[in-house]
This record gives structure tokens, C-alpha cells and sequence, in this order.
């Protein structure tokens, strides 16, 4: 994928990405060599002990400082409140609950120097709009395609779990990946960057 143009998509993903983040779903550690100077540490999430050994390498020849650990998307409790941003890509697809792994990125985030709050990144194949696509998606997932592809599943639809995870999108983008030639089950993609929703000050409410 990255061959075919995919690099180029996770450039953005972390672009602009400056001091503590943390990475839900390392894998191999391919996001590693895109990560910019402003980024003082990267805390990279990775369950599968083959995949860590891969990100472990990565991470030696990273750009910044990667620390590569074992963990799992619904339990990141211990890294609560201390990174400037969340990302991940390619992940939600196969967690259990990927509402639950989008709640547990909000809590690893701080407040800003600036006052600002941390973003939750996210680029992920999604559900097809419509038409046939996604009907196919839907087959596949209740048959062969969790099967055949590590628990992946290729209907989810990433933006309706945001919300209810606690965040607000705060930008999106909807692409074809490949962008040309033959459409595949996991072709829908989406950019996302959400933040924490900002709760009511109990003070303004009746108002």
C-alpha cells in the first residue's frame, strides 16, 4: 500500500504533530519514518509480539524517539492524560469495540500549553456511502472477511462511533484508496481529526 501511494496519506495523518503522542496499533511501525521533528516521544500501543519485534526495528531507525510497548485498545488507562495527541490507522477495523478503543485515545489526552486541547487522528477503511459496495462489505463481514483478514472487518463506519466515544470531528475527508483501477471491499477510506467534545459548564446551562 505504501508503495502505491499510501505513504503519502500517513504524512498527513501526522503532520503537524508536536510533543507526547501516543500510537494505538503499531503494527510494523510504517508510520514511524513520517513522524515530524516536533515530536518528542511516541508512545507506540502494539498487542501482537511478532508485530512489536517488526516496530522494535522501525523504531531504531525512527526520525524520533519510539517507544514500542504491549497493550490493547480497550485498556489505556495507564497512559491517561499524558499525550498531546492520539493516532492510529488501520486499526478500528479489527478492535472489538472500536467506540470504546475511540473513548480510551480521548483519555490519553492533556490539555496544551496553549490551551488547547490534543487531537485524536485517525485514518481508516470504512463502509461505502451506499449502493452495492456496501452491501458486499456487510456479506463479507458476516461470512469470510473477519476470517480471512486477522478479524478485520470492512463496514464499519468509523464517524458514527465519535460521539459516543466523547470526541467531536473536527475535520474530515472521505477518499478512494486505491484511487484508481479496481474498487475492493476495503478501498472507502477517511482522514479524520477529533478532539475532545467540550462539555456545558453546568454554570451556563438553563440559559
Amino acid at each position: 500500500m505504501d508503495a502505491a501511494g499510501f505513504a503519502a496519506y500517513r504524512g498527513r495523518l501526522l503532520a503537524g504533530l508536536s510533543g507526547q503522542v501516543l500510537e494505538l496499533g503499531a503494527g510494523s511501525g510504517l508510520n514511524f519514518a513520517h513522524y515530524p521533528p516536533e515530536v518528542e516521544r511516541v508512545v507506540a500501543v502494539e498487542p501482537e509480539a511478532k508485530m512489536r519485534g517488526l516496530a522494535q526495528r522501525a523504531a531504531d531507525q525512527a526520525p524520533v524517539t519510539v517507544e514500542v510497548v504491549d497493550g490493547v485498545a480497550d485498556d489505556l488507562s495507564a497512559y491517561a492524560g499524558k499525550f498531546d495527541a492520539a493516532v492510529c490507522s488501520l486499526v478500528l477495523c479489527s478492535v472489538p469495540d472500536q467506540c470504546a478503543a475511540l473513548a480510551q485515545l480521548r483519555s490519553v489526552l492533556r490539555p496544551r500549553e496553549n490551551g488547547e486541547v490534543g487531537e485524536v487522528r485517525l485514518l481508516e477503511h470504512v463502509r461505502a456511502a451506499g449502493g452495492g459496495l456496501a452491501a458486499v462489505q456487510r456479506a463479507l463481514d458476516a461470512t469470510v472477511w473477519p476470517w480471512i483478514g486477522a478479524g478485520c472487518h470492512c463496514s464499519r463506519d468509523v464517524i458514527e462511533s465519535i460521539a459516543p466515544a466523547g470526541l467531536a470531528v473536527k475535520a474530515a475527508e472521505h477518499f478512494k484508496f486505491p484511487a484508481k483501477g479496481l474498487t475492493l471491499p476495503t478501498s472507502p477510506h477517511v482522514f479524520i481529526i477529533a478532539v475532545p467534545e467540550r462539555r456545558a459548564d453546568p454554570a451556563q446551562r438553563g440559559r
